[in-house]
């Protein structure tokens, strides 16, 4: 791009800078969502609300089920 498309482009400058830190805040959160030791240590702390009677079993179920498609998703594996 030459020096006239430049000073064209020069008033989205700011939006194109918003993009960029949207997409960068949302691959950290993607980053931190998929995360296999922080999907295990929800998987311990689901663990332990069960054991302390403060969820029943279908909830313990549906959360571990969302958590071990997290984990799936995050190493690409197969559980």
């Amino acid at each position: 791009m030459g020096l006239i498309g430049e000073l064209l482009m020069l008033p989205l400058a700011p939006a194109r800078g918003s993009l960029w830190v949207l997409r960068q805040v949302v691959d950290e959160a993607e980053r931190q969502y998929y995360d296999p030791s922080a999907i295990r240590r929800e998987l311990s702390r689901l663990e332990e609300l069960l054991e302390a009677g403060e969820i029943d079993e279908a909830e313990f179920e549906r959360r571990e089920d969302e958590l071990l498609d997290r984990l799936q998703h995050s190493t690409g594996r197969e559980f």
